[in-house]
């Protein structure tokens, strides 16, 4: 399996929220391994900007743990998988989690009802 996989981070880990993340971790993947990972500063957010931002590195795969609707559908228009409901690992646990088909995703914990608290969770 061939991927780029970008992941939104935050202190080290997948970052609960999307949208808030402080980087992107973009990762590389041969053969079923792990080749690169690259931790990137992402551009001021704005809605609708990640998704186009990540297409250009070329990814195929977004793991996450809550993201909205509209994020998700703007990233399959860019013809990139979203996987949300990831538990909060670092990037590395996460894509080799991914490459052995045991990433276990759990609800989409960021789906706007607002019963998390969030007026607006920002994706």
């Amino acid at each position: 399996m061939d991927r780029i996989i970008a992941i939104p981070m935050e202190s080290g880990v997948l970052s609960a929220h999307f949208g808030h993340c402080q980087q992107f971790a973009i990762v590389e993947v041969k053969n079923d391994s792990i080749i690169s990972i690259k931790e990137l500063d992402p551009p001021e957010h704005v809605p609708g900007l990640y998704p186009r931002w990540v297409a250009q590195f070329g990814v195929t795969d977004v793991i996450a743990g809550g993201m909205g609707q509209q994020a998700i559908i703007l990233f399959n228009q860019q013809n990139i998988n979203a996987f949300v409901g990831a538990p909060v690992k670092t990037a590395k646990e996460l894509v080799e989690d991914f490459i052995a088909g045991r990433l276990e995703l759990t609800a989409n914990y960021c789906n706007h009802d607002h019963s998390h608290g969030h007026d607006n969770c920002g994706h």
